[in-house]
């Protein structure tokens, strides 16, 4: 299994990949398309990634969300993203909510 540090570290850069792509991970709780359980898995999934570090590059290219009143940054995950999937699910799912 993984220690806390990695776990922790993989949910920070899921959370903030999910920041970047302007996916509200606490909304998409609160209306039901993401559980608990799918976000565990999403984690794990992250803890897989081939590259981390250019995860780190690819996030720390985009601008902070917060800069943008939490505007999404970039259209999509990079390509060896493991959660590049559940991001476009969950962005065009709280669209179709919003709207």
């Amino acid at each position: 299994m993984f220690g806390a540090r990695t776990l922790n570290r993989h949910a920070a850069l899921m959370n903030r990949m999910a920041q970047v792509l302007g996916v509200d991970l606490t909304e998409a709780m609160a209306q039901n398309l993401l559980s608990g359980e799918d976000w565990r898995s999403a984690v794990v999934r992250c803890t897989g990634c081939s590259d981390p570090e250019g995860c780190q590059h690819w996030l720390a290219a985009h601008d902070a969300p917060e800069d943008h009143d939490g505007a999404a940054t970039a259209e999509a995950a990079p390509q060896f993203c493991n959660n590049r999937l559940m991001m476009a699910r969950l962005a065009e799912a709280i669209a179709v909510e919003r709207a």
